[in-house]
């Protein structure tokens, strides 16, 4: 059995996530996802969603058999207990894939890690999203005639 390992924060779900999961998925047979914990999301703005209520909607999804909350102090620690074969890595997601190999040989775990490309849409990423929405705050909305 392939165990699968898909990280990220999944702040305000779209279908690049879906995409990302799917993706992820199709790469073995264990679909396992590590929701990011609101502390410890420091390389962009805080989530809107609280952790809870991002963990639940991944939780939803089909292509994800188990979804677990991070660790509060080390990324490695779920990983560790999970125990993948391959850990993806989303278009987006900061993490340089040799470095993190290196860091899970140091701690005995021999998983691939696999850089899953995007997903072909403009608004296939939350902070796209946001962005969108404050630029059209306020701007008349077509459908009601004004």
């Amino acid at each position: 059995m392939i165990r699968v390992v898909a990280t990220g924060t999944f702040d305000i779900l779209h279908p690049g996530h879906l995409y990302y999961l799917e993706e992820s998925r199709n790469l073995g047979d264990e679909l396992y996802v590590i929701v990011a914990r609101d502390a410890n999301v420091k390389h962009k703005p805080r989530p809107i969603l609280p952790e809870d209520q991002r963990l639940r909607m991944v939780q939803a999804l089909k292509p994800v058999d188990h979804a677990l909350l991070g660790d509060l102090n080390d990324m490695f620690r779920p990983i560790a207990e999970i125990r993948p074969d391959i850990i993806t890595l989303g278009f987006n997601q900061h993490f340089d894939e040799e470095h993190l190999r290196q860091k899970l040989r140091e701690r005995g775990l021999d998983a691939d890690v696999v850089r899953i490309p995007g997903y072909p849409g403009s608004l296939a990423s939350s902070s796209k999203i946001v962005e969108r929405i404050l630029t059209n705050r306020g701007s008349p909305d077509p459908a009601d005639g004004t």
